[in-house]
């Protein structure tokens, strides 16, 4: 995929959150949040291969797993906070 590929697919997506009646500021963070995701996947691949400070649960590779209002669901609470309260209480 190239720069302007990527550009454009965050532009639609920033699209979508606004049609849905997110502001500004609420899908900058949105987004701002999938990409913290998965540039920690990537960073847990090679050639870094560095340790995700991500819970499996709720990482990349698992919102690929899903989709519709699964995905939807998932997200949501992984995003709302309670997730990385769960994770850091053990």
């Amino acid at each position: 995929m190239n720069a302007n590929t990527l550009v454009q697919k965050l532009w639609n997506y920033c699209n979508v959150l606004r049609d849905d009646g997110m502001s500004y500021g609420d899908y900058v963070e949105q987004l701002t949040y999938l990409l913290f995701l998965k540039m920690a996947d990537e960073r847990s691949r090679p050639p870094y291969r560095q340790p995700s400070i991500i819970p499996a649960l709720y990482a990349w590779p698992e919102l690929l797993t899903r989709d519709g209002d699964e995905l939807f669901d998932h997200y949501r609470h992984t995003s709302n906070g309670s997730a990385a309260r769960k994770a850091r209480s053990g």
